[in-house]
């Protein structure tokens, strides 16, 4: 397609291990955008990206869909510059607005803590292990298929954090507190009663039976909605993504910054973490409003 995009391919693949998946989403948006301006990427300025933006919002596509073209194309002309090919990167000063991005649902800090509480009754195997899965999940906000193929040796017995392979296979820390670090301790406890009868051990943190050893993502989406209406929650309030957006929410609420989030997330672009600035957005309404001299007349 271009020279440019061959280079980009082959850095996201060698040095970042991207995988197929990642590459075709890249290809798709990179090739669109390409169609569109008819341009030589050497010449693609801001206002061109602009356009293109307008072009997609014409169109009637969400804001999410038009805000992972954009991170796309940062990461593309990111490399561009970064590699000499261009002096400039014309995404630099480029944001999406999120006024039409859905905000993600998530539940209160209350019925989290109720959703925990209720966890610690079921002294069973199973209740052992669900807890695990609770608390790491609103503990640390992993997606839902970093936690079901967490190996074993990413729990570090001295000290309260994972190591945990994200997307496009790169590695980052995670602290866990200290309520899901003792989940994890009873847990491991019980762990090799889960390991099926046909393996002698297993190397993953929820082995399970299937194909790939280890719990699919509909087990733990299961899992949660039985634990929720045992709280008393509607099962259709709660999911793994929904645990790590009331991760996300809460540790905003309580004075994480973006950046902070965004490395605990394991999100590439800051931009992903900004659909969660309506947190901040009330937090500073809310302090305003307790503090100002104003307020009070």
């Amino acid at each position: 397609m271009n020279r440019y995009v061959d280079l980009f391919f082959e850095m996201m693949q060698v040095e970042r291990g991207a995988s197929e998946n990642t590459l075709r989403s890249y290809f798709r948006d990179l090739s669109d955008f390409i169609r569109f301006q008819e341009l030589e990427i050497e010449k693609t300025e801001a206002m061109h990206i602009n356009k293109y933006i307008e072009n997609l919002r014409s169109k009637g596509m969400q804001s999410s869909t038009i805000n992972r073209r954009l991170s796309s194309l940062r990461q593309f002309f990111q490399f561009l510059n970064k590699e000499s090919f261009r002096k400039d990167d014309p995404t630099i000063n480029i944001t999406i607005s999120l006024r039409h991005k859905k905000l993600p649902k998530y539940l209160t800090e209350s019925e989290v803590k109720d959703i925990l509480d209720t966890s610690k009754e079921d002294k069973t195997p199973q209740g052992f292990r669900t807890r695990a899965i609770a608390e790491l999940l609103y503990c640390s906000g992993l997606r839902v298929s970093e936690l079901v193929s967490l190996p074993l040796s990413s729990i570090n017995k001295d000290r309260p954090v994972l190591i945990v392979i994200g997307k496009s296979k790169k590695e980052r820390m995670v602290p866990i507190g200290i309520p899901a670090k003792k989940a994890l301790i009873d847990y491991i406890g019980v762990r090799n009663l889960f390991i099926p009868s046909s393996a002698n051990k297993s190397p993953w943190l929820f082995p399970a039976r299937g194909k790939n050893g280890y719990l699919t993502r509909n087990s733990v989406s299961l899992i949660l909605k039985k634990l929720a209406e045992m709280s008393g929650i509607s099962s259709a309030r709660i999911s793994p993504h929904i645990l790590r957006h009331s991760f996300a929410s809460h540790l905003l609420s309580n004075g994480a910054d973006l950046r902070t989030l965004q490395q605990m997330l394991g999100h590439a672009d800051i931009s992903t973490t900004q659909i969660y600035t309506h947190i901040l957005s009330d937090k500073l309404k809310e302090t305003l409003e307790r503090n100002h001299p104003l307020s009070m007349t």
